[in-house]
């Protein structure tokens, strides 16, 4: 039996992409991930996740990363609330490993409701294996099967990889790119100021944080 663990780092940024990190590994050899250490990605220093990732990638049957762009996320935010988006990510992860059981950190504040959700969008694109696959959902998966632990792992390595090469890339230390980092906030307000209120492509446009930015420098312009 293949087991596949599914989850995603970078769902709350309003900079940069969001990755979905998927692992497959055969039933009998899932002790393999326990052996390696791997845990709840939040908890392990960069170094340790960054080992632990090019170790996964060795040991497991198969891995696969899904990285959704800034522009991407607002597009699909047009016509869908979030919730939906991690729905269409994770079957798409799923599409590309085809396990026999699943276990996915949820998205939803109802992990059932989110485990559902993901095997109606997995059946339009695989009516065939659609009712052989097992999904469970669970909120901090990533603390309890340790498949999902190695999920988290890959998605947050690459996304930070990501990270930086867009810091190399604009020339500028922004910070971890979620709304609560003041590196962050500091970086889309002097960017607001300079360009009037436009944001580069590795801006999610349609994150409240950006809106809130546009609001406070109309009210600066119009003192």
């Amino acid at each position: 039996m293949m087991i596949a663990g599914i989850d995603e780092a970078g769902k709350g940024p309003v900079i940069g992409p969001m990755c979905i990190g998927g692992v497959k590994i055969e039933e009998s050899r899932v002790h393999i991930l326990k052996v390696l250490g791997v845990a709840d990605s939040k908890k392990l220093a960069p170094k340790k996740r960054e080992q632990l990732a090019a170790q996964i990638k060795k040991y497991v049957d198969g891995f696969f990363i899904l990285e959704v762009s800034p522009s991407q996320i607002d597009e699909l935010r047009k016509i869908m609330s979030m919730n939906e988006i991690m729905v269409v990510c994770f079957s798409k992860v799923l599409e590309q490993l085809s396990p026999d059981i699943v276990y996915a950190d949820a998205a939803d504040v109802k992990a059932e409701r989110f485990a559902e959700s993901i095997r109606r969008q997995y059946a339009k694109a695989n009516p065939a294996h659609a009712k052989e696959i097992e999904i469970t959902s669970m909120h901090q998966a990533d603390a309890v099967y340790p498949v999902v632990s190695a999920a988290s792992i890959i998605a947050k390595v690459r996304r930070d990889e990501i990270i930086e090469e867009l810091k190399q890339e604009w020339g500028v230390d922004f910070g971890s790119g979620y709304p609560s980092d003041s590196k962050t906030k500091e970086f889309l307000l002097k960017w607001g100021k300079e360009h009037s209120g436009e944001f580069p492509e590795i801006v999610r446009q349609s994150w409240q944080t950006v809106e809130n930015i546009r609001e406070e420098l109309r009210k600066v312009d119009l003192k």
